[in-house]
């Protein structure tokens, strides 16, 4: 048995789920609590959660709360913002916090306070957005650039696009910002279909500057830019780098004047907020950037200090392990009713999947009880017409966050009463669904009755805020970047290293000379993978 499953609040959590818990019913428990709704919510950085709606009584929190407190999750937090070691695979500090610390914190890193470093990053991207925004910076042939290019994959991809998506209110319509990250030329081909060169600047996000994807996308938009400019010297003009290697920035033809840094102790997925937001900072500008950096400086200070019972994150992460370790929920449905926020459900797919994808703990052992949950989702109300369905009367239990603003950035009547009345009849139907009795007293056939039954005691989350600001955005990701750290440090598991990621990049190196020898290769992997690679082989050589 794990040191987890061994703590006396989660041996609690187990004698309470069987005596109690899993007979809960969202509407029981409204009809002996009048004032439910009115005190399962809790507020911090601009953000309101009613948690009102979930399978929980008075003891179900109460020793959710005690779970945390035995799994050290202060002593875990603090240790984090203070710069300690804790990704403990690859030795180094969790800090992305600093990269939005204002400029007279001090957080230090093996004896070095990084502060300064972090504001002199974002000095320098501000002086460059700024340049490219007023038109200032020209390209090879003097014409100012129109187009934004980001090249990156993972981190350096999903949170600059869904920022910007997030953001595209506040940014500058006469710039086209557009984000390549599949190694599949079509993503290259079509984003750069009807630019001109003369007006186009990639951004290569890679730290290394050798991630396979990225380089593949980055040497081929080279080749178009070369193509149209027929210099190499236009390389410096239409070509800058989000990056620590400064050899191969150079070697590619990129001033190393333009190049933006960050540090290891900045994980990718925790990296839009470093450099790797340098394309947002240019579509939004440096102004709104500094505003979302505050909004998650807001939640991070939230995090720090509120109470357990009143952190957003805390109880966040706290009702994940709930239904994710208790009743056995393997997914949780991210549904912002909000269509700028389109790629936030794939961006914490990432955050969360990654992070918290592990069957080992810190100290190398397997665990015995179920780690990350898979997360998925749409904004509403789309996927009301999509997967609700399954939600509502499938035989999975599937906890869902719905998110929602209460003042559009759009308005147009009647749209935003309309999209905010399907948030709350949805949360509604769930928790309390339909009977059999109520069903038949509308008048349906007996026999059709049974399918128009909803059993309700569906859990829910309902995140509202006042309107979607960058300052709002930043908050919003912190939020579920430290209920993830949550959840890991229950779990004892270490979110911040990505090892699974690794495997198949080696397989697929060794694997690419093999599609691209002259003569047939020998081949020495499983039958089913040499069985692909010859057929493979075989209809490219018939092409």
């Amino acid at each position: 048995m794990s040191t987890l499953t061994q703590l006396p609040a989660w041996q609690a959590l187990q004698t309470h789920y069987h005596a109690e818990g899993q007979h809960l019913r969202l509407a029981d428990l409204f009809a002996q609590d009048a004032q439910r709704g009115q005190t399962m919510c809790a507020q911090g950085a601009g953000l309101y959660l009613d948690y009102s709606k979930n399978r929980v009584n008075a003891k179900t929190l109460a020793l959710l709360l005690e779970l945390a407190e035995q799994a050290g999750i202060t002593q875990k937090r603090d240790a984090m913002f203070a710069g300690d070691k804790i990704n403990v695979t690859e030795s180094r500090a969790v800090l992305h916090t600093a990269l939005r610390a204002p400029q007279d914190t001090v957080v230090m890193v093996d004896g070095k306070n990084v502060v300064p470093e972090v504001h002199e990053v974002l000095d320098r991207m501000a002086a460059f957005a700024g340049q490219i925004r007023s038109g200032q910076w020209l390209g090879y042939t003097g014409k100012p650039i129109r187009t934004i290019v980001n090249i990156g994959i993972g981190g350096s991809d999903l949170g600059p696009v869904m920022a910007y998506e997030g953001l595209k209110f506040y940014s500058q319509r006469d710039l086209t910002v557009r984000f390549v990250s599949n190694v599949d030329g079509t993503d290259l081909v079509e984003k750069v279909r009807d630019l001109d060169p003369a007006e186009t600047l990639f951004i290569v996000s890679s730290k290394t500057f050798t991630t396979q994807e990225t380089m593949t996308n980055a040497r081929s938009a080279r080749a178009w830019t070369l193509e149209a400019l027929q210099d190499e010297a236009a390389i410096a003009r239409h070509f800058v780098a989000v990056s620590t290697n400064a050899e191969q920035v150079r070697s590619f033809g990129i001033d190393t004047a333009h190049m933006f840094g960050f540090w290891d102790w900045v994980g990718g997925r925790y990296s839009m907020d470093s450099a790797i937001g340098l394309s947002l900072m240019i579509a939004v500008g440096p102004d709104h950037y500094r505003e979302l950096l505050a909004g998650f400086h807001d939640m991070d200070e939230h995090f720090r200090t509120a109470p357990l019972a009143q952190n957003l994150p805390v109880l966040l992460g706290l009702l994940g392990v709930w239904y994710n370790n208790f009743f056995g929920a393997q997914t949780v449905a991210i549904l912002p009713y909000e269509q700028y926020l389109a790629y936030f459900s794939a961006y914490l797919q990432q955050l969360d999947m990654e992070s918290n994808g592990k069957h080992v703990t810190l100290s190398g052992e397997q665990v015995d009880y179920q780690t990350g949950p898979v997360i998925w989702g749409q904004p509403g109300t789309n996927g009301q017409h999509a997967f609700y369905q399954l939600i509502h009367q499938g035989t999975k239990l599937i906890p869902c966050d719905f998110i929602a603003f209460v003042r559009p950035l759009n308005p147009l009547a009647p749209h935003h009463d309309l999209l905010m009345a399907n948030v709350f009849a949805q949360t509604e139907a769930l928790a309390f669904g339909k009977s059999l009795d109520q069903v038949l007293a509308g008048g349906v056939d007996p026999d059709v009755a049974p399918h128009r039954v909803f059993e309700g005691n569906r859990p829910t989350n309902t995140l509202l805020a006042d309107q979607l600001t960058p300052r709002i955005l930043g908050a919003l990701i912190a939020l579920y970047e430290h209920k993830v750290f949550v959840q890991g440090a229950i779990w004892n598991i270490n979110s911040f290293d990505q090892w699974g990621v690794e495997l198949g990049k080696v397989l697929a190196s060794q694997i690419v000379p093999e599609l691209q020898a002259e003569d047939e290769p020998d081949l020495h992997h499983d039958s089913s993978t040499n069985t692909l690679i010859r057929r493979y082989r075989a209809g490219r050589k018939a092409e």
